[in-house]
């Protein structure tokens, strides 16, 4: 894993490394968001490289059944301390929203929203740009949670929705960018948020044959070619940022082009056989790295898609 803050490359984690010390470069960040400041985490790589094992963990096909915490990764981790930094503050300071977007085949679906029966289905939402020059998704379903439980069970409830398709590198792997943000609301002047951005997978195999699968393939190609292209404009200043080339960097605009801190985190395989995938990966690192960004500024309202 490669990480990257800023333009500083501060870590590279391999396969032997815990759960908990990949999370101890993520924990200062907590801190700041409770001082006001938004938070990105982005995790990106090939189908297969960890992208789930980094930021879920372990998972249980039960949706209520606890993982052990050596298991578990950056966002269950997160949310875990993000509930233990808000008990140390006056009781019903804060509170915590949660949303769940997945945007799939350049369709941007609500997972937390519900049918008539109370079952969670995956609506389709359109992003909007406002007047002030942000992204907002209007009617996303948003989610008292009170805990880092109650984070959990939802993110394992809504990972039964996300569309899979089977390939000839991980035969579980899911063709969608997933996209988890928890808002936190306090009764001071401040509204502080905490975007965590899961699973946003580059190239995968040229193995794959069959026509559907090529065009879902073909989708998550153009979101990440337009993630590139909106670096690269970042990256030489230009007047204007496409942005709107895509769903996916839609939706990113407040947190690559706003004043968010953001974090990348590269996850690569240690196997000569994905080479390519793995120098892409890195080449999309060097690109975020020379973004040149605004110191960040504390928020007085919170970075949300509603």
């Amino acid at each position: 894993y490669l990480w990257t803050i800023g333009d500083i490359i501060a870590l590279v984690h391999g396969p032997e490394e815990s759960q908990e010390t990949v999370f101890d470069e993520v924990k200062p960040l907590l801190t700041s968001l409770l001082d006001g400041y938004n938070v990105c985490i982005m995790a990106y790589g090939q189908t297969g490289s960890g992208k789930t094992h980094t930021m879920i963990g372990s998972r249980s096909e039960d949706p209520t059944a606890a993982v052990q915490d050596s298991q578990q990764g950056i966002i269950p981790k997160a949310a875990n301390e993000l509930f233990k930094l808000i008990s140390e503050k006056p009781a019903d300071s804060h509170t915590v929203e949660m949303s769940v977007v997945e945007v799939y085949n350049n369709e941007v679906l609500d997972l937390l929203a519900r049918d008539e029966g109370g079952a969670t289905v995956g609506v389709k939402r359109e992003v909007i740009t406002t007047s002030t020059g942000t992204s907002e998704v209007p009617c996303l379903t948003y989610e008292l949670v009170r805990s880092s439980a109650e984070v959990m069970q939802l993110i394992n409830s809504v990972l039964k929705l996300r569309s899979h398709s089977p390939t000839l590198v991980h035969m579980d792997s899911s063709r969608s960018h997933f996209i988890v943000t928890l808002t936190v609301s306090s009764k001071s002047p401040d509204a502080l948020a905490l975007g965590m951005i899961y699973s946003v997978s580059s190239r995968v195999s040229d193995l794959i044959q069959a026509l559907q699968v090529q065009m879902k393939i073909s989708c998550i190609n153009r979101s990440l070619s337009a993630l590139s292209d909106v670096l690269g404009a970042l990256v030489e200043r230009r007047p204007h940022v496409p942005y709107r080339n895509s769903k996916l960097t839609h939706l990113l605009q407040n947190a690559i082009g706003g004043d968010a801190t953001l974090l990348i985190m590269l996850c690569v395989s240690p196997t000569q056989r994905f080479l390519a995938e793995s120098l892409q990966s890195l080449g999309f690192g060097a690109r975020a790295r020379q973004v040149q960004r605004e110191p960040s500024r504390r928020k007085n309202t919170a970075l949300r898609m509603k």
